[in-house]
């Protein structure tokens, strides 16, 4: 009986502390005090072989050896684990909460190193999975970027300034802008991660803009009114104070409701909220401050005519052609309003139309340097059978993929799923030994799928970890199919199967597979209680002989090489193999004969479930899945639901993961960027105390929205994260060049010009610094749009957007602007007393005079006593 073996274990394998010699109290004179003990645990094999079962009175015994096998082995053999081929202990490490990647990775290896000598030395160390080599990387890639932009900028800037001493002014705000950035960031305890970095490259391009309209528009003065550079300064600052705060807020404005979003895309956007707001606050302070006390020192007036000969003076008369016709174009759009108007129509529509069509996402996929496989063999199969496919799969990335592939780890029965299921690792080699492009991870992994497609006793996929951490194992979507009325597991498997077969038809999705444990063949043993009862035996001693014949008993524990293993009893494989072997054990009754179980028990084949799956309360199964090539993780979703609701009535489903937060960040987009324009138009309402004056900045926002979409289908990219944040960007931007329009045709007005004169002055006039700090901020996200490198798909993401909205506002905002002004202030043309000149005149009478043989309505102003009709054609 297990029961005999057991307590033979328990009373022989004890330690006993019996006291000691000479305990107190003592007797007189005792001169000896020492610890008694009477046995101690065992230690070896052969001291557990001689484990006493029974004797009899002639002296003859039964030991543990004669009815039983003794060894050393592992804890459990549920899972079995290689490298390479070779026996593999595997080591998880998790993150704490709030805890850094690199940080940790780092006192990991070193903790590892230092136990490292102490292990024996045919041990090796490796790091089947290691994410840290490509977050590093990453920001390496983005520092690169930084560096790539600033000097971009530089160049931009010097082309359009054509004087060292005025490009080094904007240069010199960088590093005193990053530093105050950096400085804000530790204060809200967050890190130098690759979302920080990001927006830190996209601040780049914004913080200079500020710095560059002062220098600009100091030089500017000092060139065109002759003035000392102190007081082209002080000039300056008067003219473009408003500006600045103007734009500062817009630009500030536009992020800040980002940093008030919840879940895991909160997280997100509160990095790129706050280090680009703070930027920008530091950018306006230094441009207040710094810049001007810079101009004032280092600027110089250029020397007569050396802006007329060579490259720069090729440079500024192409640029004049380029503004007189920028001039016409504007004054033309001016008189003839209506076509343009329709076309500025037909923007939003398309605008609209697009942002439909544009597929969404969550965060792009990106090449981490590590493959998953997930292998899954028929229910019931065993270890030897799951580890050959593995050892398949194994020869094919170590051979097949040898230029790629370091090293494979394989683990058989992972996470506890049964014998039929394995996972492996697979760790591709440095990114600089994969610059081809057939190297990369997803190329890889489609070779792979190609050889796998064609195993036919097993399905294996090969998958992309997550691209961020701990939401999930794999890439693609993951959802729970829910039994919501209750139909019972066996209509819930049925329409389970009848989603799987349709995701397989379908051209949207692949790989869709279950996670979790199929039903399975289970052999169930039923016990007459009445027989057994008759034949005198205690039920009890029935069950602890089942579950120790067939799954094993804990006893107690042993001393081996100095440490603390467990003991445990279970039957030998010779009787555990077949169903028929439960014949072999015996039930010792209360009247010392044994019993054969065949006498009160007998067993049958069932079909069920090996564990209960609930999700939110609910009966359900887990079901995961990826986009096909060529759609999105969106469009997936969209065609899962889509199939989902084909099914019979009753059943429900729930996003988890990353999934669940790509669906809450694409519910709560429309919200971001309603919010987003509400607070910049209230804080330009505030600013510039005017309802119409916010209007026709923020009319100006659908250009660049379209432009940043049409170039996102252009270049297969998707509504994602990272594109949000670059459509927010946008918006800032475009409203950025229409308060430049904005500010100085107010300016103008109040010196006496009407507002058709006023805004074709300053439209010529700011031209120049629109296109510089323009051109400065497109160049500047450029090395993000064409990256390549790790972490390239969320640098694309937000590059290629931001890039697409700018060249937008840049190309046709600068020509809506004006138009779009003109057409608000006439419409609401504010109080009289926001209209004023400094010597307290309004705002001109207006008259409509229509011309129909010009096709066109041309307004008629009243300037002190004097009729002006602006020209009506070039």
């Amino acid at each position: 009986m297990p029961s005999d073996v057991n307590s033979a274990i328990e009373a022989q394998n004890t330690q006993v502390s019996a006291g000691q010699l000479g305990v107190w109290p003592q007797a007189q004179g005792q001169l000896l005090n020492a610890t008694v003990t009477a046995k101690s645990r065992l230690q070896t094999v052969s001291e557990f072989e001689n484990i006493i079962l029974t004797f009899s009175s002639d002296g003859s015994m039964v030991r543990l050896n004669d009815v039983a096998r003794v060894e050393v082995g592992s804890d459990s053999y549920d899972i079995l684990s290689k490298y390479n081929g070779k026996p593999a202990a595997g080591l998880a490490v998790y993150l704490a909460t709030g805890a850094n990647a690199i940080s940790t990775a780092t006192a990991v290896r070193n903790v590892i190193d230092e136990v490292l000598p102490t292990l024996p030395a045919s041990v090796e160390v490796v790091y089947p999975y290691d994410t840290t080599p490509f977050v590093e990387l990453s920001i390496e890639e983005v520092v690169r970027t930084l560096f790539e932009a600033i000097v971009l900028i530089f160049f931009v800037m010097f082309v359009f300034l054509q004087n060292f001493r005025a490009t080094l002014i904007p240069t010199l705000a960088v590093p005193v802008v990053l530093l105050g950035t950096f400085g804000m960031l530790a204060v809200f305890g967050y890190s130098i991660n690759t979302l920080t970095m990001f927006a830190i490259v996209l601040a780049i391009g914004l913080l200079v803009d500020d710095a560059i309209v002062v220098a600009e528009n100091v030089e500017r003065v000092m060139e065109e009114e002759g003035l000392s550079r102190k007081k082209s300064t002080i000039k300056s600052m008067n003219e473009i104070t408003g500006a600045l705060i103007g734009i500062a807020t817009v630009l500030s404005a536009v992020f800040i409701p980002m940093a008030f979003f919840g879940g895991s895309v909160g997280v997100i956007y509160r990095q790129f909220s706050v280090t680009i707001v703070t930027a920008m606050v530091l950018s306006v302070l230094v441009a207040l401050i710094l810049t001007p006390a810079l101009c004032a020192t280092l600027l110089k007036r250029p020397k007569e005519g050396s802006k007329e000969r060579g490259l720069f003076g090729f440079f500024n008369r192409n640029f004049d052609r380029t503004t007189h016709g920028y001039r016409r174009g504007a004054r033309g759009m001016l008189m003839r309003p209506v076509p343009f108007v329709v076309n500025f129509l037909a923007i939003i529509a398309a605008a609209a139309v697009f942002f439909n069509k544009v597929p969404s996402a969550f965060i792009p996929q990106e090449d981490q340097g590590i493959l998953i496989a997930s292998i899954q063999l028929p229910q019931g199969s065993t270890t030897p059978q799951t580890e050959a496919v593995a050892a398949r799969v194994r020869d094919h990335f170590l051979k097949d993929e040898s230029k790629y592939v370091q090293g494979v780890m394989s683990v058989i029965g992972f996470g506890g799923e049964g014998q039929n299921v394995g996972l492996m690792f697979i760790r591709l080699k440095d990114f600089d030994e994969r610059i081809d492009p057939q190297a990369s991870a997803s190329a890889i992994a489609g070779r792979a799928m190609g050889v796998f497609s064609q195993y036919k006793d097993s399905r294996v996929f090969a998958l992309a970890p997550p691209a961020i951490p701990d939401f999930g194992a794999t890439s693609g979507f993951d959802l729970y199919l829910q039994d919501a009325s209750g139909q019972g597991h066996e209509k819930l498997i049925a329409a389970r199967n009848e989603l799987l077969g349709k995701a397989a038809k379908s051209p949207i999705l692949a790989n869709t597979r279950l996670n979790g444990m199929e039903d399975t063949a289970q052999y169930h043993v039923d016990i007459d209680e009445e027989k057994a009862s008759a034949y005198n035996i205690s039920l009890s001693d029935i069950d602890d002989i089942l579950s120790t014949a067939w799954g094993g008993t804990y006893v107690n524990d042993f001393i081996y090489e100095t440490r603390i293993k467990s003991i445990y009893v279970q039957g030998d494989k010779q009787f555990q193999m077949q169903p028929e072997d439960i014949d072999k054990w015996y039930v010792r009754n209360s009247d010392d004969d044994m019993v054969p179980f065949s006498t009160f028990a007998k067993g049958h084949w069932t079909y069920g479930s090996p564990r209960l799956a609930r999700f939110n309360g609910l009966s359900g199964v887990e079901i995961q899945s990826s986009a096909a090539a060529g759609s999105s993780s969106g469009q997936a979703m969209d065609e899962v639901e889509r199939l989902i609701n084909t099914l019979p009535k009753g059943f429900s489903f729930e996003w988890v993961g990353l999934s669940a937060q790509e669906r809450i960040a694409g519910n709560q987009a429309m919200y971001l960027y309603a919010i987003s324009v509400l607070v910049v138009f209230l804080a330009l309402a505030a600013l510039y105390e005017s309802w119409s004056i916010p209007v026709a900045v923020m009319l100006t926002v659908p250009i660049g929205v379209l432009g940043a979409l049409v170039v996102a289908l252009l270049f297969n990219q998707s509504n994602d994260v990272y594109f949000k944040v670059g459509m927010l960007t946008t918006i800032g931007l475009a409203g950025k060049n229409a308060i430049l329009i904005v500010e100085f045709t107010l300016d103008w007005q109040k010196q006496g010009k009407d507002l058709y004169t006023a805004t074709l002055e300053t439209s010529r006039q700011r031209l120049r610094p629109i296109l510089m700090t323009s051109l400065a901020f497109i160049l500047g996200v450029l090395p993000l749009a064409i990256s390549d490198g790790a972490g390239s798909g969320s640098q694309n993401a937000i590059g290629i957007a931001v890039m697409g909205g700018m060249i937008a506002s840049t190309d046709l905002g600068v020509f809506f602007a004006p138009l779009l002004f003109v057409l608000v202030r006439r419409v609401f043309p504010g109080k009289k007393s926001d209209d004023k000149d400094e010597e307290g005149d309004g705002e001109p009478p207006i008259r409509r005079v229509l011309r129909p043989d010009l096709g066109a309505i041309a307004f008629v102003h009243t300037v002190r006593g004097r009729t002006f009709r602006p020209a009506l054609a070039p």
